[in-house]
């Protein structure tokens, strides 16, 4: 039976890639689309959300946008990695699919009270704001939750926009220390393992020359999006970092990691935003996370590279 998830976005180029993984995949039922600010503002997000699952083909999916700034802080963006309107690389048409007019918190609201206990799985690809949001109008639902699958954090990698902290939780710290802190079941994809989901030349001709439209849209923003890791890390390609967190939930053999404690740092004078893992279970801390550490990137590849195939 297809796992049932929310996928929580703010695209984003590599959101946008794992939205169509996550389309093309018969193991996943996906029952809508939240937007929330992070990459870029909520216009953008949400307007981006919509024209990635037109281009998917898979217009059935709702689309609803979400908060448009963090829970109790100016919002953070990043233009400077992902272009002024947060898909740059290839210009999409307008979308005719329209935005719903349910908040995306209260999307969630609905869809978890509705949905048989324990059968939902959250996938928060960008800021944690809509989920803590959620959690926090209606604390019934978040012992519904099946687990949360997200994309944040660093151990070992440390930050990307700080020294210590990782964009999608440095945004809303208090969103992810919230949704850490609520007892569901995550599993957390930090960029640890997400950098070593890094594009080659090779993979990105491969998808400019599939015989469809999806194939040469994720070769396009790649090209895009792998100049600033290169510039920035060194790199011979680009992280395909949310990507990971569909790649988990399909194929969870390919990845590795442990249950840890990972505590939210709200307050540090350097590192606000900073996820502290408790890789070596030194703080006596229950566990509240797996953390992965290491993935198969040829496997992860051949996985995305058939999903995306199979798209028109």
């Amino acid at each position: 039976m297809a796992q049932k998830i929310i996928i929580d976005t703010d695209p984003g180029q590599d959101d946008a890639v794992a939205i169509l993984m996550a389309l093309a995949s018969p193991e996943l039922e996906v029952l809508g689309i939240t937007a929330v600010a992070g990459n870029v503002p909520l216009a953008l997000t949400e307007l981006n959300a919509r024209k990635v699952v037109e281009l998917s083909g898979r217009t059935d999916i709702p689309v609803y946008a979400g908060c448009d700034r963090p829970i109790a802080r100016s919002l953070v963006t990043a233009e400077n990695v992902h272009g002024k309107s947060g898909l740059d690389g290839i210009e999409l048409p307008a979308p005719t699919l329209a935005l719903q007019p349910e908040h995306a918190v209260d999307f969630i609201i609905d869809t978890l009270r509705q949905q048989p206990e324990g059968t939902v799985t959250l996938v928060p690809l960008g800021p944690l704001t809509n989920i803590a949001t959620a959690f926090q109008r209606a604390p019934e639902i978040i012992g519904r939750v099946a687990r949360i699958v997200l994309m944040g954090g660093a151990y070992f990698e440390v930050g990307n926009v700080t020294p210590a902290a990782e964009f999608n939780i440095y945004v809303d710290p208090e969103a992810a220390r919230q949704v850490f802190a609520s007892g569901v079941p995550i599993t957390v994809l930090p960029l640890d393992a997400t950098h070593q989901a890094l594009t080659s030349r090779e993979w990105i001709e491969t998808m400019r020359a599939l015989p469809n439209r999806c194939g040469p849209a994720v070769a396009s923003w790649t090209d895009f999006f792998e100049r600033f890791d290169k510039e920035k890390y060194g790199s011979a390609g680009a992280p395909l970092h949310d990507p990971c967190t569909i790649g988990w939930l399909i194929r969870p053999d390919l990845f590795e990691g442990r249950e840890i404690n990972v505590e939210i740092e709200t307050q540090g004078e350097f590192t606000t935003g900073m996820t502290v893992a408790d890789w070596w279970r030194v703080t006596g801390r229950p566990a509240n996370a797996l953390f992965i550490r290491n993935l198969d990137r040829d496997g992860f590849f051949d996985l995305l590279s058939e999903r995306i195939a199979s798209l028109p």
